[in-house]
C-alpha cells in the first residue's frame, strides 16, 4: 500500500527571532514568527505525512492554542508524526522538499537539512531530497516578508 502527501507551511520573517529551518539554525537578521520555532520546512513535513494518512494537518494536531507547543523544535513534532504514521504501519519511502527564499542563501546548509530529516523519518539519507529557490525578487518571499516551504512524502506500508 501507498500513499502520497503534500505540505505546505509559510512564516513571515520578523526581527529577534532564530531562523531554523530543516533543523538547522541559520545566521541571519530576521527569524520566523510562529507559535514553535516556525520551521517552515519541518512543517511541510508533517502536513504532507498527516496528508498522506488522512489525519489533518499540523495545526489540528498541534494547535497553537496548546501552550505544550509555544517555543517547541519542529524536530519533536516531526518525531511525534513519524511515530505516528509507524504505529499506523506506514513509513516513509521517499521524501522531496523545496524551501522559497529570497535570503538567505541556504545551499550550504541543504546536506543538514537533509542528514536531519533522514534521522528524524528514520530512512536513509538517499530517500530525503531538500532543495531551495528563489522567486527572482517576486511576492512575499522575493520582497524578504517571508520564507515558505512545500515537501511532497511516499508513504509505504512497513511491510518488507
Amino acid at each position: 500500500m501507498m500513499r502520497v502527501g503534500h505540505g505546505f507551511d509559510v512564516h513571515r520573517l520578523v526581527p529577534d527571532r532564530p531562523l531554523v529551518l530543516g533543523g538547522v539554525d541559520i545566521p541571519f537578521a530576521f527569524g520566523l514568527l510562529g507559535h514553535s520555532d516556525a520551521d517552515v520546512l519541518l512543517h511541510a513535513v508533517c502536513d504532507a505525512i498527516l496528508g498522506a494518512l488522512g489525519l489533518g494537518d499540523i495545526g489540528h494536531n498541534f494547535p497553537d492554542s496548546d501552550l505544550r507547543y509555544k517555543g517547541v523544535s519542529s524536530m519533536l513534532l516531526l518525531e511525534q508524526v513519524v511515530r505516528l504514521a509507524k504505529n499506523r504501519g506506514y513509513r516513509i519511502g521517499n521524501l522531496d522538499t523545496t524551501i522559497v527564499a529570497q535570503q538567505p542563501r541556504l545551499a550550504c546548509y541543504l546536506p543538514q537539512m537533509v542528514a536531519n530529516l533522514a534521522n528524524v523519518c528514520q530512512v536513509d539519507d538517499t530517500r530525503v531530497n531538500v532543495k531551495a529557490t528563489t522567486t527572482e525578487q517576486l511576492g512575499y518571499a522575493g520582497r524578504g516578508e517571508g520564507i515558505s516551504a512545500y515537501a511532497v512524502v511516499l508513504m509505504t506500508t512497513n511491510e518488507p
